[in-house]
């Protein structure tokens, strides 16, 4: 049984963890970490401390009226990705651990085409 990192909790909500095969169970925002527990398997869990917290990556689509999922990158640890009910929720709760300048927008879909080109081109230059 994983014991809490959080003294107190801001938000719980259900959710899916993309780490791997897709797990269901819940996520939990508190004062001290993000933590995802398996709602099946009590020792599948993720805590992620907001001191390892790097980035928060969110997929925004249709200008901001839907995000699909969102991803941690932390510092040590790799990224983690994660889907929810109510994301504009947990990505307001996230922001009061995280400062605002590492919550990012993740790349579009014609972003990374439209980058692939260039490098093509310029790679062909040299």
């Amino acid at each position: 049984m994983a014991q809490s990192l959080n003294t107190k909790v801001d938000l719980t909500i259900k959710g899916t963890s993309f780490h791997g095969l897709n797990e269901y169970g819940s996520i939990m925002i508190g004062d001290k970490a993000f933590e995802f527990y398996n709602q099946r398997d009590v020792n599948k869990f993720i805590q992620i401390p907001w001191e390892e917290v790097d980035y928060v990556i969110a997929s925004v689509m249709f200008k901001g009226h839907y995000i699909p999922r969102y991803a941690i990158r932390t510092k040590k640890n790799g990224t983690y990705t994660f889907a929810s009910k109510e994301p504009k929720k947990v990505l307001r709760a996230i922001n009061k651990y995280v400062d605002s300048n590492h919550m990012v927008r993740s790349l579009t879909f014609f972003d990374v085409v439209k980058r692939n080109i260039k490098s093509i081109f310029k790679s062909k230059k040299k």
